[in-house]
């Protein structure tokens, strides 16, 4: 029977453990976070728990283009009870996870666990845990997974103090909302954050290092938002690297290279993460570290050590839950000689939740207009949708990309409430390579959302080259 450890119980430990119990392998389990890991406990979950309270207000802004009379302004908050069940959900999700590895046959140890092989190039390997209690117990393994994730990376001379400066981990503990919120960064987190704090009524000033609001999706999709954000009042300082962050008498001080400074109650710092691959005990097997600390694998999760995988954002591929997962799985179905297909990125679907949702997958349009992809592509805005009307959205898109001669699905973006919803048929798509004729000709309800989508698949049909 295979022996298997995997140190780090995030959607890649996790998932992994479920795939290889459930194939005959005994699993050990090492976790310092918690089941869920970092994802559950204090990052993905928490902050689409805490966005999902704020979205709240932005249906009653909505109200009176419907006939409603609801003031957002009057809306009491209860910051305690939105950090309450944060938390609550977090530990809720960690406990169904445990339960679920458990009933599978899952070892699980509560501790840390690092590397022990007595010489480099053994066919098996050896970990030793450091259990909570101070016990060490040492694990002989077949196969290593590796899925520690990462932390939130620091600034120096921004050391958050989890009261004025933190990080996104840090917030839920706050017992008030902040009156003037600097967000240092402008990625996926910072984004979120932004949103959602201004949908909450707090004053928020976002620093970007870049010319503009995520500077990673797509430029249409990150246009809508930035028009969004600044209707409800943030203030966008674009261009300006944050050197340092300073307490002041009544809150915070950001100050930028360029001599400029931000005045704030608070500041929160979404600068990106750092891998947590310190104290495994790698050399020990002989695995470097890629310039950012990183593990570098292949597509099927493999290191450069023969019975040693690694996934997850400790990987440096893509941060994204599913896709720690998927690299998980992937580790175990390869390790335990099951037949598996290398990972795809290009078939990955990604949503930024903000306000509205933004949601890609495949090609990008910044491929296809580098002449990287050629591609024929559409642009339907969501405020000529029936149903986009009768809620009384006016922003968003759906956007389809497809290939010139043979009208495959390559990418799409969705700009909407619930892009995260309406991304998966063009995701469904696109991994299978379906075609636009395929989209145009599924029957779509009406009215909805994804009429949308079957529309802009017809736009696309009308092009000579595909009759």
């Amino acid at each position: 029977m295979t022996r298997i450890v995997i140190i780090g119980g995030g959607p890649a430990g996790y998932e992994a453990a479920l795939v290889a119990a459930q194939h005959g392998a005994t699993v050990t389990l090492v976790d310092s976070d918690g089941v869920g890991g970092a994802c559950v406990l204090f990052d993905c979950v928490p902050s689409k728990t805490f966005i999902a309270s704020t979205g709240i207000r932005t249906d009653m802004r909505r109200a009176s283009d419907l006939g409603i009379t609801l003031d957002p302004e009057q809306a009491s908050v209860s910051l305690p009870k939105i950090h309450s069940r944060v938390k609550s959900l977090a530990l809720s999700q960690s406990s169904d996870i445990r339960a679920r590895l458990q009933t599978v046959g899952v070892e699980v140890l509560s501790g840390t666990a690092e590397l022990t092989d007595p010489l480099l190039g053994m066919a098996a390997h050896q970990v030793r845990a450091t259990l909570g209690s101070g016990e060490q117990k040492t694990i002989d393994a077949d196969v290593v997974l590796i899925a520690t994730g990462a932390s939130p990376r620091i600034i120096p001379g921004a050391e958050p103090d989890g009261e004025r400066i933190m990080t996104w981990r840090q917030l839920y503990d706050l017992d008030e909302l902040p009156e003037h919120l600097v967000v240092v960064g402008s990625g996926v987190t910072g984004a979120e954050f932004v949103s959602a704090y201004t949908e909450m009524g707090v004053k928020v000033t976002l620093v970007s290092s870049r010319d503009r609001v995520l500077p990673g999706e797509d430029a249409d999709a990150a246009l809508v938002l930035e028009d969004a954000l600044a209707e409800r009042g943030v203030t966008l300082v674009k261009h300006a690297r944050a050197d340092a962050v300073e307490r002041t008498e009544k809150g915070i001080i950001v100050k930028l290279s360029d001599g400029r400074t931000v005045e704030g109650s608070h500041a929160l710092m979404t600068v990106g993460s750092v891998p947590n691959t310190n104290g495994l005990g790698l050399e020990r097997v002989g695995i470097e570290l890629d310039k950012g600390g990183y593990l570098r694998v292949d597509r099927v999760s493999r290191t450069t050590v023969s019975g040693i995988y690694a996934a997850g954002d400790c990987t440096g591929l893509l941060p994204l839950a599913s896709v720690a997962a998927m690299q998980g799985r992937i580790a175990m179905y390869h390790a335990l000689g099951e037949g598996v297909s290398p990972i795809k990125l290009k078939t990955v679907a990604s949503a930024v939740f903000t306000r509205p949702e933004i949601a890609t997958v495949g090609v990008s349009q910044a491929a296809i207009d580098n002449g990287e992809v050629p591609a024929r592509t559409v642009m339907l805005p969501l405020n000529t949708n029936p149903r986009a009307k009768m809620s009384g959205l006016r922003r968003g898109f759906v956007k389809i990309f497809c290939r010139p001669a043979t009208g495959v699905v390559i990418g799409g973006v969705v700009v909407a409430p619930t892009a995260s919803e309406l991304i998966l048929p063009i995701a469904i798509a696109v991994q299978n390579n379906l075609t636009v004729n395929d989209l145009a000709q599924t029957f779509s309800v009406y009215p909805s959302l994804t009429g949308s989508i079957t529309e802009a698949a017809r736009q696309l049909m009308r092009h000579d080259d595909l009759d």
